[in-house]
């Protein structure tokens, strides 16, 4: 790959044109990245090689940076609408050193790392479907059946040649053991705990594949609700650097002597090497024209990874009037119908609840306006507490059908191997990809975004080292953020 200069071209020309006049950069000259999408990973690997010396371009398709990190100020303080934990709470946790830098304090709602519990199972309410709370010791009782279960799965999946969801291997294991099946509100208490388990994968139970659920990798120290939101995390990372918001990529151009990319509106970038850090339900929807087409197994993991769908509708009250509890949910017959209302007040101090519905739920729920989804949220509330008041303000998230998202996050789909994540990080000549979805230990999660747009950076670092013969700086992600703080995390 020659190098070249980052050229400034007038919009109308045809972006597969080969003509412009290159200049061939002398060996001061620094290479360049354009990085495609203002996301987490993408804000990682961009300010990554801005401290590498590289110049950065960023484009982005909305008005804002954060991709699905957004937090919304419109109550008059802070309100994660996408992302809100800190999953991992350890200073092995990539994210966790910039966080400790930025003196941002955690609420600890878990200190158990599992996929199963956000919080620990002493600050919740549960209620059944006439507005009864159900005991915690019953509760309890059934969420130890529950990982029974769950072990149980192994055995199921060893002796099936061919994947099978996780809802089909619950059926065989409940088959085998009849003295784990369940009755009456236990049985609700159970599709509930199926409804958390689909919210951690935002995908329903029937798509989730047995043999890859628990493939992630679970960082200590539990779970932590960011106080203060994940907005001064985007800010700190996007300082400095030339991002270029309203700015759609529809083509990527992969040329014998660098890349060209072209936005909607006709304005060409050319670099040297990009970073696409566009979410997985971006690629599968096509958006993006890649030329040459990308290799078969980088559609394919493309095309196979699923990529689910979860929602907030965040409702503000004058004042708190609900059980001073982390969380409130409704148990039903099936996940489907079970509910889930995260309690802001507990964290923040400020009267708003979240309800958080995932998988067809969410999608369904995305049909509705946001009064009508409003109304559904406050009805779902009048279940389990009739005299719930009016909210005074809401909001309402949609992930799904947002055109820069199109989906929440990856899992592994039945039948899929977990190496897809692999696969679609890897890189195609001078194109490197990062997002949630590349990063096989830990999909689905803000620190696996993080860690792979760092990844994407040093990788980029290298191949200009090939060319230039530079001694660059390779940060990883402890050296981006400099110096380790502790985490500032309590529970009140």
């Amino acid at each position: 790959m020659a190098p070249r200069d980052q050229l400034k071209i007038n919009s109308c020309l045809d972006p597969n044109s080969h003509q412009s006049v290159v200049k061939m950069k002398d060996m001061t000259t620094r290479p360049s990245v354009i990085v495609i999408g203002a996301g987490m990973a993408g804000l990682a690997a961009a300010h990554a090689l801005q401290i590498a010396s590289i110049q950065v371009t960023v484009l982005e398709s909305r008005n804002r940076i954060g991709g699905r990190v957004y937090t919304d100020y419109s109550f008059g303080f802070p309100v994660d609408m996408g992302a809100s934990w800190l999953h991992g709470v350890c200073q092995e946790n990539p994210l966790a050193a910039l966080i400790g830098e930025l003196g941002l304090p955690l609420y600890r709602t878990s200190g158990e790392d599992s996929v199963l519990y956000d919080h620990d199972l002493e600050s919740f309410a549960l209620y059944d479907m006439d507005g009864h709370q159900v005991p915690k010791e019953l509760v309890a009782s059934v969420g130890r059946t529950f990982e029974t279960l769950l072990q149980e799965i192994n055995s199921i999946r060893a002796e099936f040649p061919e994947d099978i969801s996780v809802l089909k291997a619950f059926s065989l294991v409940l088959e085998r053991r009849p003295d784990l099946r369940l009755e009456g509100v236990q049985e609700k208490v159970l599709q509930w705990y199926f409804c958390r388990l689909e919210g951690w994968f935002a995908a329903d139970a029937d798509n989730i594949s047995a043999q890859c659920w628990d493939q992630e990798q679970l960082l200590g120290g539990g779970h932590g609700l960011m106080v203060e939101g994940y907005s001064p995390v985007i800010t700190a990372l996007s300082k400095g650097l030339n991002i270029q918001l309203n700015h759609r990529v529809s083509k990527i151009i992969q040329q014998p002597h660098g890349v060209r990319v072209a936005t909607e509106a006709g304005e060409i970038f050319d670099a040297d090497a990009a970073i696409v850090a566009v979410p997985l339900g971006v690629l599968k929807a096509n958006l993006i024209t890649f030329e040459p087409r990308l290799p078969d197994w980088k559609e394919t993991a493309i095309r196979e990874l699923g990529v689910g769908n979860e929602n907030k509708i965040a409702l503000k009250f004058e004042q708190v009037w609900w059980p001073d509890v982390e969380f409130l949910g409704e148990v039903a017959s099936t996940p489907y119908e079970c509910s889930y209302f995260l309690n802001l007040h507990k964290a923040t101090g400020n009267p708003v609840l979240v309800y958080m519905p995932s998988g067809r739920l969410a999608k369904d729920i995305e049909r509705l306006s946001d009064e009508e989804a409003s109304k559904f949220a406050v009805s779902q509330l009048r279940k389990i507490l009739p005299n719930a008041s009016e909210p005074l303000q809401c909001l309402v998230s949609r992930w799904g059908t947002d055109t820069s998202s199109l989906g929440c996050y990856s899992y592994n789909v039945v039948g899929k191997s977990s190496s897809l994540y692999e696969h679609l990080r890897a890189p195609v000549d001078n194109l490197f990809f990062a997002g949630e979805a590349t990063n096989q230990l830990f999909p689905g999660t803000l620190h696996g975004a993080f860690a792979t747009g760092v990844i994407a950076a040093q990788e980029c670092q290298q191949l200009a080292s090939q060319y230039w013969g530079l001694q660059l700086f390779q940060p990883t992600s402890a050296q981006i953020s400099r110096i380790t703080f502790p985490l500032q995390i309590s529970r009140m």
